[in-house]
């Protein structure tokens, strides 16, 4: 019986990761705050507090659709520079499935407008079986 052996080469998946160099200056670290010990986060210069320039796109969709004349997809394509698919997943996932509001539509003159109301939660309807 012959037992025949393999040499496998393994390469690293990019070919130009070992020849990039972060430096210090690339990361927004000088001498002078490295010294000092100071910290430098996003929002030092606005002093808003946790961590957040303003509101995420996804507050920007929700004041949008709780507004009283609602938003169509296009407007909403507007604020949050998306496109149509994503607007309309982000109103399935994130707006009703993990913030809880209640996704109407009403189509008017041949627009369709996208409403939410803030659903009532209750746990009697919800026993299915896992």
């Amino acid at each position: 019986m012959t037992r025949i052996s393999k040499t496998i080469k393994t390469t690293p998946r990019d070919k130009t990761a070992a020849r990039r160099k972060i430096t210090p200056t690339a990361t927004g670290i000088t001498a002078d705050s490295a010294s000092s010990g100071a910290v430098r986060t996003p929002n030092s210069a606005t002093g808003a507090p946790g961590g957040r320039c303003g509101p995420t796109k996804l507050d920007q969709l929700t004041s949008l659709v709780t507004g009283t004349t609602g938003a169509t997809i296009a407007e909403m394509m507007a604020v949050t520079g998306w496109q149509a698919h994503s607007v309309r997943g982000a109103m399935a996932g994130a707006l009703s499935k993990k913030r809880g509001l209640t996704i109407t539509s009403q189509k008017l003159d041949g627009v369709r407008t996208y409403r939410a109301s803030i659903e009532v939660a209750s746990d009697a309807g919800s026993g299915a079986a896992r």
